[in-house]
């Protein structure tokens, strides 16, 4: 964890559950009204920020018209595929709402034209595979596909292009990650899965937190105080954070600002065409 001087900063980042809890049901509801749709497929990976979203999607659509969509790559991460399909269960979806299709077979001859020592290249094959997977079976059921990205991995760039990014309503985009096991605790998604390190399960031993350099801890302080705060980077180091950390998450967010800007379009000519 970070050493950061001033304790106060940390609750900056607690938020009202209950508040939040309602205000993202009634988003949801909303939404879904408005688009003129009932069913909601969710994807669901074992992880606290698909958890959290599934939890929200049933109270606000109701268990009957939510599919799951559970896709493993094989045997990779089968303590997270067990924990997908018991959330499920808890939330009393019914059985034949829930669907789990193996991506391995779907993928391999792909995989095959890649280095296997290039793990970025084949996990991001794999996050476009669930994609293609979960937007096929919202044309299947007549549903929208909802998004489980928090604001964090958007503002860090952690995510694959056109892949989990994609989806047509994005419940929890507003809230960190830190805020979202705060979510996740008073919706009562299980411990396991909020205390569980978190992983894009791309390859064996893969975290988020290894991969990124830095803990969403630390980079939700950080990302709060230059976000929402405005602070410049040397203000948020006077505040005690580590230099190194601070300069790692500021670079990642300015390294990958390009993808919430995509496409790039050209200007749109006025006064006739040349």
């Amino acid at each position: 964890m970070s050493n950061v001087k001033s304790k106060s900063i940390k609750l900056n980042l607690i938020i009202n559950t209950a508040k939040e809890t309602e205000r993202i049901i009634s988003f949801i509801k909303s939404t879904f009204k408005e688009a003129g749709f009932k069913k909601a497929v969710v994807g669901v990976s074992g992880g606290v920020d698909s958890a959290t979203t599934l939890v929200l999607t049933v109270k606000a659509l109701g268990a009957e018209n939510i599919y799951p969509v559970i896709m493993p790559y094989g045997n990779l991460n089968r303590e997270d595929t067990g924990d997908a399909r018991s959330v499920c269960g808890q939330l009393g979806l019914p059985e034949t709402n829930i669907n789990t299709i193996d991506i391995e077979p779907l993928i391999e001859p792909m995989l095959a034209n890649i280095d296997k020592r290039d793990d970025l290249r084949k996990g991001n094959v794999m996050v476009r595979m669930r994609m293609i997977v979960l937007y096929d079976l919202a044309k299947k059921y007549r549903a929208l596909v909802v998004g489980t990205e928090n604001k964090s991995e958007f503002l860090l760039g952690y995510y694959t292009r056109f892949g989990d990014e994609a989806s047509d309503i994005e419940p929890i985009r507003q809230y960190y990650k830190t805020q979202v096991w705060q979510l996740a605790g008073n919706l009562g998604v299980p411990d396991k899965i909020i205390e569980k390190t978190p992983t894009a399960g791309m390859w064996i031993g893969q975290t988020d937190e290894g991969e990124l350099g830095f803990s969403y801890k630390e980079a939700d302080q950080i990302l709060f105080l230059h976000i929402d705060r405005k602070l410049p980077e040397k203000e948020i180091i006077e505040k005690g954070f580590k230099v190194e950390i601070v300069r790692k998450v500021l670079g990642r967010m300015k390294e990958n600002e390009f993808k919430h800007n995509l496409p790039y379009i050209i200007k749109q000519l006025y006064g006739g065409t040349t």
